[in-house]
């Protein structure tokens, strides 16, 4: 059976500490006593990581989903073998009461 979840994901909560992090270290730079440059630098910096880690973060995900959808159109196949096999026996079995009816 499948869990619930009530709560917020991890990646919710993940992201939310991440962007966080980033406004915490943004503000930090620019109280700091730093030239201009230096502020720009360390500010590009961040970004420049900041969007390495959200591509990466996002082939991740984009892999998590693509073996769900995989996994569960095996399960559709699975379950629809299963179910056509089940009404096959149902119409066979229903074919031999008619036939042991007739000759009854």
């Amino acid at each position: 059976m499948a869990e619930q979840d009530n709560g917020v994901g991890a990646g919710t909560v993940l992201l939310s500490f991440l962007a966080g992090a980033a406004v915490g270290a943004g503000v930090a730079l620019l109280v700091a006593p730093k030239t201009g440059e230096e502020i720009r630098s360390k500010i590009k910096g961040l970004a420049d990581d900041a969007i390495d880690k959200i591509k990466e973060y996002t082939t991740e995900a984009q892999e998590k989903i693509k073996t769900t959808l995989d996994d569960g159109k095996d399960l559709i196949l699975e379950k629809k073998s299963i179910i056509s096999s089940a009404i096959e026996a149902g119409k066979e079995a229903i074919e031999k009461e008619r036939e042991r009816l007739k000759g009854a």
